[in-house]
């Protein structure tokens, strides 16, 4: 019975104390108050209307899309360059340490 009377004893602590700390969300009021820009976005993606994804892609629409792609580009064809030159130095065997 020291157990039950203990963990009511506990309750009604916890009852009491909770509402006096309360969170005001200082920390992290920037993450959780931003403003909804989604129908601004909505607009851009859905310049020139429907059905002209050849000439006009979604993925190009925005500003900084270009960077954006120039950068994985450039990434992409680094690397197929990386990888052509290990092939040539395996089929060759040059650069191999000695």
């Amino acid at each position: 019975n020291k157990a039950t009377m203990f963990a009511l004893a506990t309750r009604q602590a916890v009852r009491t104390v909770a509402p006096i700390r309360q969170q005001k969300r200082g920390l992290v009021n920037w993450m959780v108050n931003y403003p909804d820009r989604v129908m601004e976005m909505k607009k851009i993606q859905q310049a020139g209307g429907t059905c002209q994804g050849e000439y006009n892609p979604t993925w190009l629409k925005q500003p900084g899309d270009n960077l954006t792609l120039i950068f994985g580009a450039g990434l992409v064809g680094y690397g197929a360059i990386l990888s052509c030159v290990g092939y040539y130095r395996l089929a060759t065997g040059k650069g191999k340490k000695e």
